[in-house]
């Protein structure tokens, strides 16, 4: 059993640590699992938001009745109706079926899409509030953050924001809840590539968000995945500014597809050269092993991106192929750019990369290389000159 933690009085998270799933969203690599969060709010009516996804909610039942202790669940806050968080609501409502659904407007038909329920709702909108007794919550929109649904709670009396996906992480919580009891280092590119994948595309929106939230005094936020943010509230706040804004550091990415090593090699010169030149934040990735959620995360991160492939079936490699897509899909913006190429006829990967660029806007800093087999040597002349461009570019 998963037992329910105090935050204030009356108020409890009940979570769950998921160890088993390999892909969140079957796409994106877990490694360090995932935590499902949801909270309970005991007052003169008892109030659940958000649930966990359906392979536990067995677990989670047991925790939520144990909890109550013979009380009735009055209302559910469905602040996001993505699967892993609304899994358990229609067992939620077999406990208890004179339980109230309260959402928005884009909430609801994504709720009888889902789970064919049509019954007990209950419409907030902006700004709107639900009295509990002694307390009361607040209701702020916060669409496409990151689905078109997606609104936030908040309890005024202690300054508590449930927030949904906002502020979340990837990574199971070992231990402690709180931010303050874990080893946030250990979960910092969890963090971060929970951001840069799952919300990333929507930085104008969390830029929306922010400042709307920015007016409430916070002591605590409470996301559906991750820590419970408590002693590192401005530094949660602060990288999701950030990140929303597309400000970077100086470091450079270079991903590279590559099958007999003729492209990894040039990969290599290049990394060699901006290293001659004084950066230091080189990091250098193979499509073929490194998952796409990394290299975005990285990307979220340095200003510089070199992307390398070699030619197949007279096009780009199909992994390239595949970061280029998410690239494009998410809309990253802000960084430098520059390409190389390998072939061994004709065809190749420019003509991709030419595209790719053209869509994304971003800045060339240099002509590319295209080397045909073993680099020769214009080929190292193209590849230090590609390196020297873009560290000239980052140190200027």
């Amino acid at each position: 059993m998963n037992q329910a933690i105090e935050l204030k009085k009356g108020i409890y998270r009940i979570g769950v640590n998921d160890r088993r799933t390999h892909l969140f969203e079957n796409y994106w690599p877990l490694p360090k699992g995932v935590a499902y969060n949801s909270y309970v709010i005991v007052d003169e009516k008892v109030v659940v938001v958000d649930t966990v996804e359906r392979s536990r909610m067995d677990d989670y039942l047991e925790s939520l009745e144990t909890t109550l202790n013979g009380k009735k669940v009055d209302y559910l806050i469905v602040n996001h109706m993505e699967p892993d968080h609304s899994g358990a609501i229609k067992a939620l409502l077999c406990h208890y079926p004179d339980m109230t659904i309260v959402g928005n407007c884009k909430t609801f038909p994504m709720l009888e899409n889902f789970y064919g329920i049509h019954h007990n709702l209950l419409e907030v909108k902006e700004g709107s509030t639900l009295d509990l007794g002694s307390r009361k919550l607040q209701f702020y929109m916060a669409p496409m953050l990151h689905w078109p649904e997606t609104m936030v709670t908040y309890l005024p009396s202690e300054h508590i924001l449930f927030s949904g996906d906002i502020f979340g992480a990837f990574g199971t919580l070992d231990g402690g809840i709180f931010d303050d009891q874990l080893d946030l280092d250990y979960l910092e590119e969890e963090i971060s590539r929970y951001y840069s994948n799952i919300v990333g595309k929507y930085g104008v929106p969390a830029q929306t968000a922010l400042k709307k939230l920015g007016t409430l005094p916070i002591d605590m936020i409470c996301a559906t995945h991750g820590p419970i943010w408590r002693s590192h509230i401005k530094d949660i706040i602060a990288k999701y500014d950030k990140w929303s804004r597309y400000e970077t550091e100086e470091g450079v990415v270079i991903a590279f597809s590559s099958m007999y090593g003729h492209t990894e090699n040039m990969a290599d010169m290049i990394g060699h050269f901006l290293a001659e030149k004084g950066i230091r934040k080189i990091r250098i990735h193979d499509t073929s092993k490194t998952h796409p959620s990394y290299l975005i995360n990285d990307i979220f991160r340095y200003k510089g991106v070199i992307l390398g492939s070699c030619s197949y079936n007279g096009g780009i490699f199909p992994t390239m192929e595949t970061l280029l897509s998410e690239l494009e899909h998410i809309g990253v913006k802000n960084h430098y750019l520059a390409f190389f190429a390998n072939k061994t006829w004709s065809g190749g990967a420019l003509p991709r990369f030419t595209q790719f660029a053209d869509k994304m806007k971003w800045e060339i800093v240099a002509p590319h290389a295209d080397a045909s087999g073993h680099p020769k040597n214009q080929d190292v002349e193209d590849c230090k000159a590609i390196a020297y461009a873009m560290a000239e570019k980052l140190k200027a």
